[in-house]
């Protein structure tokens, strides 16, 4: 009986590690999907969860390049769910010994369950704009929930505390990325190629520009919820440093939205600016979840 005990509570002491590996892995899986969907290799692999019916790309996939690129996101996004189920178990190991509830960590499970249905549904439904957005919005929210947690576990504050504004432009952040993957899943990216108006005027005349558009009015709207809150933070001494990160994670993913249409969405820019929000999500999930000091 001491031996079982010993060996849950050993488990449940890998609760930090875990989550510090899934969070860092999450990121990965991220940038992976954002090469794979920016390479068009999202059906490099008509079949799911397999390739051609095989584990591996076979020899005789119609583009082995393509494949394997959409092969690896699912081998790194499969780790991913392993971990977080793994991160499940300790946090619930560590609730028997009354260390934190296990609930978040649950949610997280089911979470990346919907992941899983969404990636497969990805293929399945041939990319259809609703599934790949929702894909991407759910990747982008497992990551800002997994760096809440770690500013909870691994942050100075000793307990989370939300704060209204702060919600508020998370929020908005988060449907700008919706929006971006909106964008994206039309192949609209370049639909309105100038800045900061579109070709002929400034409310464009066809779809693929009303969707551009529509990703510009709300980097707006996210830009003034987000500015504000970084303005709130760096008044305060004990929280300037956030609000500073969160005003420059902001700055740089304005720079790249604007360069990715100036510069008509060079691989490496569109994958910066994939990743770029994820930074500007983390800066803000960090000071939201908790308090400084």
């Amino acid at each position: 009986m001491a031996d079982g005990l010993t060996i849950r509570s050993g488990f449940g002491d890998l609760y930090r590690p875990l989550l510090a590996a899934s969070t860092a892995l999450t990121i990965c899986v991220i940038g992976l999907g954002a090469y794979v969907r920016l390479t068009d290799a999202g059906l490099g692999c008509p079949d799911w969860p397999g390739c051609y019916g095989h584990l591996v790309v076979p020899e005789h996939a119609a583009d082995v390049g393509r494949a394997w690129r959409e092969m690896i996101h699912r081998y790194a996004a499969g780790s991913l769910g392993l971990l977080i189920i793994c991160l499940t178990g300790a946090a619930w190991l560590r609730n028997a010994r009354r260390l934190a509830p296990p609930w978040p960590a649950i949610g997280l499970s089911g979470l990346v369950v919907v992941q899983a249905l969404l990636g497969m549904w990805t293929v399945t439904e041939l990319l259809r704009p609703i599934v790949v957005t929702a894909h991407l919005l759910g990747g982008m929210l497992l990551w800002t929930l997994l760096v809440a947690l770690c500013r909870i576990e691994f942050g100075t504050a000793a307990q989370a505390k939300v704060t209204p504004l702060g919600v508020v432009a998370l929020a908005a952040a988060m449907v700008q990325v919706a929006l971006g993957g909106w964008v994206s899943s039309h192949y609209a990216g370049l639909a309105c190629p100038d800045f900061p108006a579109c070709p002929g005027g400034w409310i464009p005349d066809d779809t693929p520009a009303g969707i551009q558009w529509l990703h510009r009015l709300g980097a707006l709207v996210a830009v003034a919820a987000v500015s504000s809150y970084a303005a709130v933070l760096i008044r305060s001494a004990a929280t300037r440093r956030l609000g500073i990160a969160i005003a420059a994670a902001l700055g740089v993913q304005l720079t790249l939205g604007i360069a990715n249409v100036l510069l008509r969405l060079p691989l490496p820019l569109a994958v910066a600016h994939n990743l770029g929000a994820a930074a500007l999500l983390a800066t803000l999930a960090w000071a939201t979840a908790g308090k400084a000091g």
